[in-house]
């Protein structure tokens, strides 16, 4: 045992994967199983030999134990849904540049989009605010454009900022009457992140209150883009969505910036591209918006996107119409996959339905050994490790209509900020109207069912209503984040709030009963009170210590009943006690009141 500890001390580093087992870490460290079980157990962590646990979990137990190890993680070949780097051969040829259009909520740039598409898009979106990525294409002097309208509402920023990844250039739509707002700086910094270029569309010019100048200057003062007027680099074009004005002239500069960066693509190549929405429809299954970037997608191909496969059954451009095949910046939407895969998954065209099946099922088990299947990570052993109290569970079942708008709500449920005080369990989710199953999960009426843009179909609901199980329907995200914020709240104690009045020093005791202590002093800070709390404290042996409580019934000065004493003043106190309470000279009396109040987020 002693060479083992020996050989403990010695300096190692050591290479995990994201997630391990108890009983595999115990192994990499040496360590016994129990050893190891006990320390999580310290910290609050009942875990069993096969329990999973993440890498900075591992990390913190390690410092916990004093180990001279150094753990590495061990490196993983996808970094997320970022857009691959591609080696183009001589023979690739132009493709149409891919247009993002991003800017802050209420600046107009879905009813821009209407305006170049000449189709009534916004009508259809709740609260007027873009609620997933829509992909389009329209057609400037013979050339196509394809557009990406991205979710200007806060929540969404995970899904914006994808957006941004397959871009090639950015509109960013600033509205003249209203300036540069919080999510314009977002869409600034996405675009630069995703190396696109960026336009300026100055919106709403033909409002009395428009001020285009106002909105250059922010732009190049604050965000040193500066217009190609002022002799920067950045076009900017003054825009109006509801008369039409500008419009040409802004898909002109968007082909001028696109041509400059001479934008191909290879088409004798296996298509691939990304997975850009994804939902369930009746009769049809599981349908797919994906954004092709290299190669040509046709019919009958097999393709491959995270842990799903599909046969490609129905290929339509974004309008619905059929297509033969669909090559470099072209989104469509397809039917065929056994699953919805995940928004932001690559996908890929594969020979055969069993090299489809065999990469998918390979790409699930890789998921499944890591972070995914994780059941303590590093932030849940921190919150344990410093909380002050039990947190509060808060359970809810997400229902979506769309997987993008899935992952944002969920996403956007997690980052709100309870300080360890509410413990969020996603009881479950998926994609389509809410179920029997998912009323019954919600049936112990601890669970709350979030319905996001999906039905509520009349036998599930007198079920629900039977059940008792709490349903609630959104339209719109943020009003969703504002109620289970609000529920959250309602979680919370009431905080116990304590506020310091004054202070008194003890300079003699006249009369100590069971329930009454009648004592004079000075009063050292503050003020007096009848109805105030006390808290009576005595230096021992150079520590303070607190000796009991009471509550002030009367307060006396020069024989005379006050209502109240003041710093520097001598006076006579009657306290009420709840047990026997012996105060000597010298003890120091704190007042103060104690009130509830009610916790917020």
């Amino acid at each position: 045992m002693a060479e083992s500890t020996d050989e403990l001390k010695t300096e190692k580093v050591l290479t995990i994967a994201d997630s391990i087992t108890v009983g595999e870490l115990a192994e990499v460290l040496n360590l016994s199983v129990t050893t190891l079980v006990g320390e999580l157990f310290k910290n609050g962590i009942a875990a069993t030999i096969n329990q999973r646990i993440d890498f900075e979990t591992a990390t913190i137990i390690v410092e916990e134990l004093g180990l001279d190890v150094t753990l590495e993680k061990k490196s993983t070949s996808s970094e997320g849904p970022t857009r691959r780097v591609h080696e183009l051969s001589d023979k690739a040829v132009d493709r149409a540049p891919i247009v993002a259009v991003m800017g802050h909520v209420d600046h107009g740039k879905t009813s821009l989009l209407d305006a170049i598409l000449q189709q009534k898009v916004v009508e259809g979106e709740a609260g007027g605010i873009t609620q997933h990525i829509s992909a389009y294409q329209t057609v400037r002097n013979g050339r196509s454009i394809t557009l990406l309208d991205t979710p200007g509402h806060e929540a969404f920023a995970a899904l914006r900022q994808h957006g941004a990844t397959l871009t090639d250039v950015v509109i960013i739509v600033v509205a003249a009457d209203d300036g540069v707002k919080p999510q314009t700086v977002e869409a600034i910094r996405f675009a630069r992140s995703a190396n696109a270029k960026i336009v300026v569309a100055i919106n709403k010019i033909d409002k009395d209150t428009a001020n285009p100048q106002l909105v250059k200057t922010q732009l190049a003062t604050e965000h040193n883009l500066n217009p190609e007027e002022w002799g920067g680099d950045t076009v900017m074009v003054e825009v109006s969505a509801k008369t039409g004005q500008g419009i040409d002239k802004l898909l002109d500069m968007v082909l001028l910036v696109a041509d400059l960066e001479e934008l191909k693509a290879d088409i004798d190549v296996p298509a691939e591209g990304l997975v850009i929405e994804s939902h369930m429809e009746v009769g049809r299954g599981p349908v797919v918006g994906l954004l092709v970037e290299q190669g040509v997608l046709r019919p009958s191909a097999f393709l491959v996107a995270g842990t799903t496969y599909a046969k490609i059954r129905t290929l339509q451009d974004f309008a619905g119409k059929t297509l033969k095949e669909a090559g470099p910046s072209t989104p469509v939407t397809i039917s065929g996959f056994k699953e919805l895969p995940q928004f932001g998954d690559t996908f890929v065209v594969v020979k055969s339905e069993k090299e489809a099946r065999a990469q998918a099922s390979a790409t699930r088990i890789e998921a499944e050994r890591n972070a995914a299947s994780t059941n303590v990570t590093g932030a849940d052993l921190l919150k344990l490790m410093t909380q002050q109290h039990e947190a509060e569970d808060f359970n809810v079942i997400v229902k979506a209509d769309v997987q993008g708008s899935l992952t944002s709500v969920i996403d956007s449920l997690r980052l709100i900020e309870t300080g360890g005080q509410i413990s969020l369990h996603i009881v479950s989710s998926g994609v389509g109207n809410i179920t029997e199953n998912d009323v019954r999960l919600a049936a112990d009426g601890k669970t709350v069912i979030y319905g996001f843009n999906v039905d509520l179909s009349p036998a599930v609901k007198r079920l629900a209503t039977r059940e008792k199980a709490e349903v609630r329907l959104f339209r719109v995200i943020y009003e969703l984040l504002d109620d289970a914020k609000n529920s959250m709240e309602k979680l919370l104690a009431p905080e116990v709030v304590e506020t310091q009045i004054g202070t008194l020093e003890i300079k003699g005791v006249f009369r100590t009963l069971k329930d009454l202590v009648i004592a004079g002093g000075q009063v050292k800070s503050g003020k007096i009170t009848a109805g105030l709390l006390v808290r009576a404290t005595r230096k021992v042996e150079g520590e303070t210590e607190i000796i009991g409580e009471a509550k002030v019934t009367s307060v006396q000065r020069e024989k005379t009943e006050a209502k109240e004493v003041f710093e520097g003043d001598m006076c006579g106190l009657s306290l009420e006690t709840t047990k026997k309470l012996v105060l000597q000279e010298g003890d120091i009396l704190e007042f103060f009141t104690r009130e509830l109040v009610e916790r917020t987020l």
